[in-house]
């Protein structure tokens, strides 16, 4: 099949390229602005790409157009179609599919799909699971959006035949569960699911096309869906957190009766969700009466199923939230035959995922680090997890980019001050902003000399930090875009 997809160079698209390339498929795409490293991976696995989405790719005649959901009916100022090439499809009557449709019917057709959800941590869980299923013999297939550094690359097939270890200390399942946090199943799968090869995917709640304004994770039919947390966000679509709740209801509607819901039992939000209605076997994690629970610090603790230890972890990774990503990932393996004590080892040996507290090099003794974090939840949470780390006599000074399209909007402006209060200094790039950051950040102190600064271009955002670090600081930059490629200009400021 040749298939020609609409918005390659995203981080789902772009997995789903590679996945398909690697099935066998001829893969063309198109995107603006085509950019590494997508662009680069891309072309190294000899899939063409075009610049932007002219009607003249037509004459591809591809067998498939899949969409991505960048592609719009948009129009321009002079009433041009932004996306001509999808214009064309419809006047056509081309055939097309959204990337997630594509995926689930050619990809996901007959295997046992681990899905992780939540606002916050998809792609960091996802990236342990696949991991602990890796280090476990089971060559699992994956779609993550990022780049673990265990595997060097985003996606990838996995065997067609999972190998499958012996179930360690399975437990016979509970007749119903009544509440969510009581002790639920511990069984692991069985019988026919058994034979089913292993695929873990990150799963957005984000919407699937201009056509199927579902939450793309609705496609994958899940047999362990994980439910990690459950925020409001994307306000560019979501009028308030009830909507993203009833979308999250959606995907728990997906998960067959012999399949398990791994679900955060400290998030009200999530147990909303499952009160409204479940028809699987239910494990929880994180909260002390949870299946599965922590004990101990951050970086080496306990790992409890039902109040007794099965387990220890000992990693580099910092914070709460790390902690609550491998019990999510560590229960959900569980569901397919591997031990907790197995999981915690692969987790010793897990190098988390490229830009998350990803260290860009050390200049005049000032670390400089690179982080996905952009909303306010995960700006508080990556910040904790460093200054844990580092004690209270060391200077975190937090570069942050509001880039997210809810964070565009200003939904979110008056939570900016708590997420950023473990930094001792605060530096603001404001460009593109319809409110005013300063004002956002007044509880702070904003101005120079003050903790926190702002300002409307790189080069002024860069003179500011480079101008207030000094040797022994830790500067976290924080965006879920490239942020003007600020770290390489930071290196370069410190080291002149």
């Amino acid at each position: 099949m040749h298939i020609h997809i609409l918005g390659i160079c995203g981080t789902f698209m772009g997995g789903l390229a590679a996945l398909a390339r690697e099935a066998g498929h001829r893969v063309t795409g198109c995107d603006a602005g085509v950019y590494p490293p997508m662009s680069d991976q891309l072309r190294a696995l000899g899939i063409d790409l075009i610049e932007g989405y002219g009607a003249d790719q037509m004459a591809l005649k591809p067998d498939m157009f899949v969409i991505g959901n960048v592609v719009s009916r948009a129009r321009l100022a002079d009433g041009a179609p932004k996306f001509p090439l999808m214009e064309a499809i419809l006047d056509a009557g081309a055939p097309y599919t959204s990337g997630p449709q594509w995926l689930a019917e050619h990809v996901l057709q007959g295997r046992h799909v681990l899905a992780v959800a939540g606002t916050h941590g998809k792609t960091t869980t996802t990236s342990m699971l696949a991991w602990i299923l890796e280090s476990a013999g089971q060559q699992p297939g994956f779609l993550i959006g990022g780049v673990p550094l265990n595997f060097g690359v985003s996606a990838r097939l996995g065997v067609s035949a999972p190998t499958l270890p012996a179930a360690h200390g399975s437990l016979p399942p509970e007749a119903a569960l009544t509440a969510l946090g009581r002790p639920g199943g511990g069984s692991t799968v069985q019988g026919a699911d058994a034979a089913r090869p292993l695929f873990v995917i990150e799963a957005d709640e984000y919407d699937t096309a201009f056509f199927d304004k579902r939450s793309k994770f609705v496609h994958y039919r899940p047999r362990t869906a994980v439910l990690n947390n459950l925020e409001f966000d994307h306000a560019d679509i979501f009028d308030d957190l009830a909507a993203i709740e009833r979308q999250f209801h959606h995907l728990v509607r997906t998960v067959p009766p012999t399949g398990r819901v791994v679900v955060n039992g400290l998030e009200e939000s999530l147990a909303r969700v499952l009160h409204t209605g479940c028809w699987s076997e239910v494990t929880s994690f994180g909260a002390t009466v949870s299946d599965f629970s922590a004990e101990g610090t951050h970086q080496a603790f306990d790992v409890l199923h039902h109040g007794q230890a099965v387990a220890r972890v000992e990693w580099a990774l910092t914070g709460q939230h790390n902690q609550l990503n491998a019990l999510a990932a560590i229960a959900a393996a569980h569901h397919v035959g591997v031990s907790p004590a197995q999981a915690a080892a692969a987790l010793g040996t897990f190098q988390n995922v490229k830009r998350r507290m990803e260290l860009r090099g050390t200049v005049a003794g000032v670390a400089v680090y690179d982080d996905f974090a952009h909303h306010p939840t995960a700006l508080r949470t990556t910040l904790d997890g460093l200054r844990r780390s580092l004690g209270n006599g060391v200077r975190i000074l937090a570069v942050f980019e509001p880039r997210s399209n809810t964070m565009k909007l200003g939904s979110m402006k008056s939570q900016l001050p708590w997420a950023l209060e473990p930094a001792d200094l605060v530096f603001c790039h404001t460009a593109g902003l319809d409110w005013d950051a300063a004002q956002a950040l007044a509880p702070l102190g904003v101005g120079p000399g003050q903790r926190a600064q702002t300002a409307a271009d790189i080069d002024t955002l860069v003179a500011q930090v480079a101008q207030a670090a000094r040797p022994g600081d830790h500067v976290v930059c924080m965006s879920n875009g490239g942020f003007g490629g600020i770290h390489t200009k930071l290196l370069q400021a410190l080291h002149k």
